[in-house]
């Protein structure tokens, strides 16, 4: 208990968001021209390694350390930090993060990463922390907007890897001829023809009014429908709750066609993923639309293919078919074979079912925690409490960052 004695102390005895305020201010100043605001932020800098000097004189043998966890974290951060160091035994060594709705939202950062959450990114880069970014976006996408917040040098560093379109490949720079890694190359010749007939006549074969609700996202082996609507509105609830049915359908009809099938199609996509996934079985229960079959007629040659084959329901959001070999999972771990993590303990956080599988991988391994924005999937949210209660507020992913960087903190201390 001493250490949590100490660390109650420090914020009792000590003006700790005053020395915040002096670190945030000291990190975060944009650049400007101007003497007068250089004086300012030079003033304040000094006022910072004061405040540090009289915590560091404070308490012997952990003073430095004490100083910058009380400038970096919050009173509540810092207990929950020291929790899990209690709980787990040892500190965070590799960030995993999804973007979209994770480190950026749409709801409150208009969908650009926040200032403060890029900065926290470049401190864990600067102690040597490798991080993997994973998401469902293209490569192109994702090395435009990392370049641009965190800088050209930072992401060619050899300590960024990015996993993209969901697991398609793995870019991770500086690693020579293992600096692109194509997943995908692993595929068998009859996984690849079902995804090429479900991606083929996704659109052209689809209802008039789901041509005119969606539209297609997503790459070659991973095939989303979006809502031309707002998002949880009603409409696209509607129309999502359609596309599901409509891709269980263009999935049986696919895998039918693969295995020399076509004429003995009777509904055993929704029977399989019904039973399989708890979502779609009550979409297609409130649709009216479920199987005329039970999942124990479904053909083992059917079901050899649907094994291998995700189809995602995302409620008033996305309807998805993506292969379960190329996932988050498995471009995580390609990853982590680049970059040379043999012992991971991860931070991983996200808000989908893809970031779930990740979180569920790194929990049976004993290989890190899981955190999620408060407005996640609710299995993720299920899973996430579950173990160490790691919910932030949406778009303030740096509320969690700054947690795993105090956790940093007691880890050296040992």
């Amino acid at each position: 208990m001493e250490r949590y004695d100490l660390l109650y102390r420090l914020y009792e005895e000590f003006d700790t968001d005053r020395l915040r305020a002096y670190q945030e201010f000291v990190d975060l100043f944009p650049p400007v021209d101007s003497r007068v605001a250089l004086d300012q932020w030079h003033d304040a800098s000094t006022e910072l390694d004061e405040l540090k000097g009289d915590v560091s004189d404070a308490f012997p043998n952990v003073g430095e350390t004490f100083a910058t966890l009380a400038s970096h974290a919050t009173r509540n951060q810092a207990f929950n930090a020291l929790d899990l160091y209690t709980k787990h035994g040892r500190g965070i060594n590799v960030l995993v993060l999804d973007v979209d709705e994770t480190l950026r939202s749409a709801g409150n950062t208009d969908n650009e990463i926040p200032r403060e959450t890029l900065h926290l990114l470049t401190r864990f880069h600067d102690r040597g922390m490798p991080i993997v970014i994973c998401t469902g976006q293209t490569l192109e996408n994702v090395k435009g907007f990392l370049i641009q917040g965190l800088g050209n040098e930072l992401v060619h560093s050899g300590d960024i890897s990015i996993v993209y379109e969901a697991g398609t490949g793995v870019f991770t720079p500086g690693h020579g001829a293992d600096t692109k890694q194509l997943l995908y190359e692993g595929l068998d010749d009859e996984i690849r023809e079902v995804f090429r007939r479900v991606r083929s006549g996704v659109l052209s074969d689809a209802p008039e009014d789901l041509r005119r609700g969606c539209h297609l996202q997503g790459n070659e082996f991973n095939v989303t429908l979006k809502p031309n609507f707002e998002t949880g509105s009603d409409d696209a609830r509607a129309v999502i709750d359609d596309a599901l049915v409509y891709l269980l359908d263009l999935v049986e009809s696919s895998v039918a066609g693969v295995v020399g099938a076509e004429e003995d199609v009777a509904g055993y996509a929704r029977a399989y993923y019904g039973q399989t996934d708890p979502e779609i079985h009550d979409v297609l229960a409130a649709l009216d639309e479920r199987a005329d079959v039970g999942a124990e007629a479904v053909p083992e040659a059917f079901r050899a293919l649907f094994e291998r084959i995700d189809v995602a329901y995302y409620e008033a959001d996305a309807a998805e078919v993506g292969s379960l070999e190329l996932n988050k999972v498995a471009g995580v771990e390609s990853a982590f074979d680049v970059l040379g993590i043999d012992d991971p303990f991860a931070l991983v956080m996200g808000d989908s079912k893809s970031d779930l599988r990740v979180m569920q991988w790194v929990d049976d391994h004993d290989a890190g925690i899981a955190a999620a924005p408060d407005h996640a999937s609710q299995h993720v949210l299920d899973h996430v409490t579950a173990t160490d209660r790691l919910v932030f507020d949406r778009g303030d992913a740096a509320e969690m960052l700054r947690t795993a960087f105090a956790l940093t903190q007691f880890a050296d201390l040992d």
